[in-house]
């Protein structure tokens, strides 16, 4: 086996927040495919890659798969445990994961339980970050953020994160746990140039707070690439509807989609490489969270960093594209 190094060079790294913890402009995300249907080549492979073009935060939930948690198995099987301490782990609790009472949301019980379960299908004895997936409103905001305080003072996590939370719980779970002494390092929420709703709000909230934003579906599931400009392909997502629904792919995204291509080759990229580099335009933005489904699909996101800059007429020509086509964002 090749040996895998790091390539620090390639990519540039942001300070997450107000933090002392820097994270690649592009990192991965480990979702659906990490799963037991995936070959483990296949999965080393996109590992390595992505330790060769500088990606050192892998981002991960209990619940990905399928099945549940065989992200984290397939991580914990294949990641080389000598590089631990030059990449980033995240994982997440919230989700559903067994039967009962217990086996859900944001309650202590469940989320050290989860944490537990985690960290066992990893292989580690802590992870970097850990989400709370979604907020839990049945479960008072006082014991979520005393949940992530305890998780950090034993050692089992270094930073405490929330992901798809409004910006007003943000704001009071951040509160609250600065007041415990464990402060809000990172918000995770889905933003792209066909989701632009962290806009209002939220990013103003999480730079008042110091908090980082990683944001994750910065394609839109795949919507904001090539593939999608002559229509549905038929082995694509939205065709088998996984993820993707064929009626998301409107006439409207469409056309903008296409009025995309044409600003994204006057920059020399691809449409997903300009709907990278737009979301990390914000400097508010840490890392934008990525997939891949093969080591080559990696390296074509990755090359998103080698032009982040935008010209005010190629902004302005987006937001005009967006309107013209009916697509608000």
């Amino acid at each position: 086996m090749r040996k895998v190094t790091l390539d620090y060079e390639r990519q540039p790294y942001r300070r997450c927040g107000r933090s002392g913890l820097l994270l690649p402009a592009v990192s991965l995300g480990l979702w659906h495919n990490f799963g037991e249907g995936k070959p483990v080549e296949s999965q080393r492979a996109i590992l390595h890659k992505a330790l060769d073009l500088g990606i050192t935060h892998f981002d991960l939930a209990d619940r990905y798969g399928p099945p549940i948690g065989a992200a984290e198995a397939a991580f914990g099987r294949i990641f080389p445990a000598s590089l631990r301490d030059e990449v980033v782990v995240t994982t997440k609790g919230s989700n559903p994961m067994w039967d009962g009472p217990y086996g859900k949301g944001n309650s202590r019980k469940h989320l050290l339980a989860t944490l537990d379960r985690s960290l066992a299908r990893l292989g580690l004895d802590h992870v970097d970050i850990f989400y709370l997936h979604r907020d839990d409103e049945d479960t008072p905001l006082e014991e979520q953020a005393a949940t992530l305080d305890h998780m950090v003072r034993t050692g089992r996590v270094l930073y405490a994160g929330v992901s798809n939370f409004s910006p007003e719980r943000t704001a009071e779970i951040a509160r609250l746990l600065r007041g415990l002494g464990t402060p809000l390092l990172v918000h995770q929420p889905p933003y792209s140039l066909l989701n632009r709703g962290i806009e209002d709000r939220l990013l103003g909230v999480l730079e008042a707070e110091g908090a980082g934003c990683v944001v994750y579906s910065p394609l839109a599931q795949g919507l904001l690439t090539d593939r999608y400009l002559d229509g549905i392909p038929a082995d694509s997502r939205a065709a088998e509807g996984r993820f993707l629904t064929a009626d998301r792919v409107t006439p409207e995204v469409l056309a903008f989609v296409r009025a995309l291509a044409g600003i994204a080759a006057g920059r020399g990229q691809t449409v997903a490489q300009l709907a990278l580099a737009w979301a990390l335009r914000d400097p508010r933005v840490t890392s934008v969270l990525v997939g891949a489904s093969s080591p080559e699909q990696l390296e074509a996101n990755v090359a998103a960093v080698d032009n982040l800059a935008f010209t005010d007429d190629e902004l302005a020509a987006i937001d005009r594209a967006a309107k013209e086509a009916g697509v608000t964002g």
